[in-house]
């Protein structure tokens, strides 16, 4: 199983370096274009509204961010402790001891410290 804390060669990190702006910048295209098809092919007949450009879709789409969804940090997968203990309170001390274990197990270390 490989960790994430492993050392990882030059030419992966330059895959990522690489990657991951433009699979950014496809996903703003993406959905800013599904936008702005959306808006110009219903609301101008249904309401008789103008239609809309490229860049005020997403405008649009940060509007509705900030509107909406707000900025949250984290991935929002993320739970509050009180949840996570919530959710482990019935746990026997056989299982929690298991469940440390696992992560553990889970968790990279150091070399030095295997």
């Amino acid at each position: 199983m490989m960790c994430y804390n492993e050392n990882r060669g030059k030419n992966f990190w330059i895959k990522r370096a690489v990657f991951i702006p433009i699979a950014i910048a496809a996903g703003v295209f993406v959905f800013g274009s599904l936008v702005m098809f959306l808006w110009n092919s219903i609301l101008p007949a249904v309401f008789g509204i103008t239609t809309i450009t490229f860049w005020q879709a997403l405008g649009m789409l940060v509007l509705s961010k900030i509107l909406f969804g707000g900025f949250r940090s984290g991935h929002g997968h993320c739970h509050s402790g009180h949840d996570w203990k919530a959710r482990h309170m019935h746990l026997s001390p056989e299982d929690r001891e298991k469940m440390k274990e696992e992560w553990k197990n889970r968790c990279c270390t150091r070399p030095e410290e295997k």
